[in-house]
Order: structure tokens, then sequence, then C-alpha cells
């Protein structure tokens, strides 16, 4: 997108926890990503954060834990609709905005040796919900609703949009 950026890594807890509702989720853990990245960089550079969630029937899904949680993960995804909703972070300073965009994701009907087989890849195991649209699970998406970029993982048009009201784009 002809933005340089500089990846710094962040330590935060990324565990649901008990009672905490999708969007109460997102928006603690952006915060404490952009607290723990703008405590590294310092407040004068431009910082963007985000994170990705997979949610069935309000339910987070997040990243497989296991080979068989995996299955389990694709298993309640196949034949069915689900959002995927991705909450970024964007600040310099004193000043912050957030936003989330979400994007709904069916899943045709996978067989078993289908989950089976993407789960023995590997592909999914650090992604919400456990698969990768960018990758061979982009066979299983009958359709999509909303932005592509945003269920790999940050929805470009919307963080570009920010950058620019930031005068950074």
């Amino acid at each position: 997108m002809g933005v340089a950026i500089e990846v710094v890594a962040t330590s935060v807890d990324e565990s649901v926890q008990e009672g905490e509702a999708a969007d109460q989720y997102l928006d603690r853990v952006v915060l404490a990503k952009f607290e723990s990245a703008r405590a590294r960089v310092g407040v004068d550079r431009v910082v963007l954060v985000a994170d990705t969630s997979v949610l069935r029937d309000a339910t987070i899904l997040g990243k497989p834990e296991n080979h068989a949680h995996a299955l389990e993960m694709l298993a309640t995804l196949s034949g069915r609709r689900h959002v995927v909703a991705t909450r970024f972070g964007l600040g310099r300073g004193d000043v912050f905005e957030a936003a989330t965009v979400e994007t709904v994701v069916e899943f045709r009907s996978l067989s078993r040796h289908e989950m089976t087989t993407y789960v023995a890849t590997g592909e999914g195991k650090d992604k919400a919900g456990g698969y990768g649209i960018q990758g061979r699970a982009a066979a299983f998406v009958r359709r999509i609703e909303g932005s592509y970029t945003n269920v790999v993982g940050l929805p470009l048009a919307e963080v570009i949009e920010a950058l620019e009201r930031f005068d950074f784009g």
C-alpha cells in the first residue's frame, strides 16, 4: 500500500475472560496492544494495532489449542455462516481511534476427510477460527459479505482511510 511500516511485537493476554462479549474482548485487547506498542516506540510515532475474532453465534472462536480443537472448530463452521470481526486501533500521542469491521463468511459443508486433511497442513493452527481464507481454506468458502482483507486479518480500505485522517497515508 506504499506505507513504510515497522513491526513491533507486543505481549498481551489474548485469552477471553469469563462472560466477556466479543466487542468487549476486542476493545480490551486492541487497547492493550496499542498501549504496549506505544510504550515500545514512543508517543510521537503512529501506531496501528489489530485483533481478529471469528464469531459463531456470538461465541468467540480463538486459535485452536491442538489438532482436535481445530477439527472441532471447522466442524462447527461447516455448512454455516459466521462473522469475522477485526478491531483495529490507530493512534499517535494522546489521540487514539478504533473501529471494528465485520465480514460474514459462509462455509460449504465439509467432509471429515477435508477437515482432517486441512488441519494436518498446520495452516490454521495460529489463526482465529482455525483457518486462513488466504490459503487452502479458500476452497471452503461459499461466499463472503464484506471485506476480504478483513477476513485475512486487517481491513485495508478502512485502515488506509484512518491513516489518511492522521495525515500518514
